[in-house]
């Protein structure tokens, strides 16, 4: 019995199909029925239902599951601790939102390089509901985005606030002393997109019957909405580290006032599987890398951080 059995039958259980786990391990479906029949013929008990293409464990399948995901999760904290960093190998997919990409991710990149030459990362950047369906349907193992998601399978660690200002072109004539919300509301408004926690902040703090009908302009494109800040196109409500060089040249200019919009709270999320540990070391590493930017938060969830993390390898990334 060899760990490739095993971990093929973790994830036809976890994802329900034989197919879903052939794309996951990079195999095909044929490949996939031989080491299950392997692993069933080694062990004497059937450990798989198969209907309509779906994949559920028997009586038996789920008592070999309990020891299945202790026999995983041991061999990949055994590799994690004892192994060399250079051992840390495999493709991670990781979904970001794009403050981050526009703030510390480079830096994240370059550390993950230095620290995991063998380890490539699938950078996708998406909207945070877009980003926390993808992780739970397994698309992405890791995730960067707003709040944690409320399922009770994903672990999440705290990265980084960033305080949300109000930025417009000195063409708008808004520099100065304090600005008023009745002042802001005679401009368009540019923010992120629909459906997202600042879009709905800003929204109802504009839909007032006393202020002129709101005019909302919403961009999944954070470049998007910078550039027609810097065209003078309306104010831009967007966190100020994202344009601190537009800033520092007077393209863009941070407008004085008291308008309450949260800070927006960002969180490394990952499902919990018996190979998580190495998702964990990557997830500390963001951590670490958004504190050096001056732009940390001290509280951390349930999902402990990783011991030394700049120093553990890995032989394989996976959910």
């Amino acid at each position: 019995m060899d760990f490739r059995s095993i971990e093929t039958f973790l994830w036809v259980v976890k994802l329900g199909s034989f197919r879903g786990a052939a794309q996951r391990l990079n195999t095909t479906q044929p490949a996939i029925s031989q080491r299950i029949a392997q692993l069933e013929r080694e062990l004497g008990v059937k450990l798989l239902n198969r209907d309509h293409r779906m994949a559920s464990p028997t009586p038996s399948g789920r008592q070999m599951l309990v020891y299945a995901e202790k026999l995983i999760g041991l061999r990949t904290e055994m590799m994690a601790e004892v192994g060399d960093r250079s051992a840390m190998r495999g493709v991670l997919r990781l979904g970001v939102a794009e403050t981050i990409v526009h703030t510390w991710l480079p830096r994240l990149i370059k550390r993950v390089n230095d620290l995991y030459p063998n380890l490539s990362l699938e950078i996708e950047v998406d909207v945070t509901p877009n980003l926390h369906a993808r992780l739970l349907a397994q698309e992405i193992e890791l995730a960067f985005a707003l709040g944690p998601p409320s399922a009770s399978s994903v672990r999440n660690r705290v990265l980084c606030d960033y305080p949300i200002s109000f930025v417009a072109s000195p063409t708008l004539g808004l520099g100065g002393g304090p600005v008023t919300v009745e002042q802001i509301a005679r401009f368009p408004i540019i923010t992120f997109p629909r459906k997202t926690q600042p879009y709905e902040r800003v929204r109802a703090l504009f839909n007032r019957p006393d202020l002129p009908p709101i005019r909302l302009h919403a961009s999944a494109s954070l470049a998007t909405v910078i550039h027609m800040a810097i065209e003078g196109l309306g104010v831009a409500v967007i966190p100020a580290a994202i344009v601190e060089n537009e800033l520092a040249s007077g393209r863009l200019q941070e407008l004085k006032t008291n308008l309450p919009i949260p800070p927006l709270t960002f969180s490394a999320s990952w499902l919990a599987s018996p190979e998580m540990v190495a998702i964990e070391r990557v997830a500390e590493l963001a951590a670490r890398t958004a504190q050096t930017s001056g732009h940390s938060s001290a509280s951390v969830d349930a999902a402990p951080p990783a011991s030394h993390a700049d120093d553990a390898g890995y032989e394989e990334v996976k959910a």
